[in-house]
């Protein structure tokens, strides 16, 4: 999920409409939080905590494949990019189950 921040961080901000801006910023919280997810499902002492982070993760993965579809809409994301990210954030989902 990197390539999502890279391709996010060199977008222009300022030249998009303030809607448009506002999703970029949504899904840029969405990705820290998703790396926090993981990091805490993978730091949990037991199997509960685990499912929960996991859970918390597939949840917050999902909102980050529709803001990425959403945002191709503004040519933020190529369809290229789209497939790309979605076949990710795919695998990290089982990754987590």
């Amino acid at each position: 999920m990197a390539d999502t921040n890279r391709i996010v961080s060199g977008v222009d901000a300022m030249e998009l409409e303030l809607t448009v801006q506002r999703m970029v910023a949504h899904l840029k919280g969405d990705m820290i939080d998703m790396k926090l997810d993981v990091r805490d499902y993978e730091l949990a002492e037991t199997r509960h905590e685990q499912l929960r982070h996991a859970q918390d993760a597939r949840r917050r993965l999902d909102q980050i494949r529709k803001s990425i579809l959403t945002a191709s809409d503004y040519g933020i994301f190529s369809s290229i990019d789209v497939a790309q990210l979605t076949a990710q954030a795919d695998r990290l989902i089982d990754d987590l189950e």
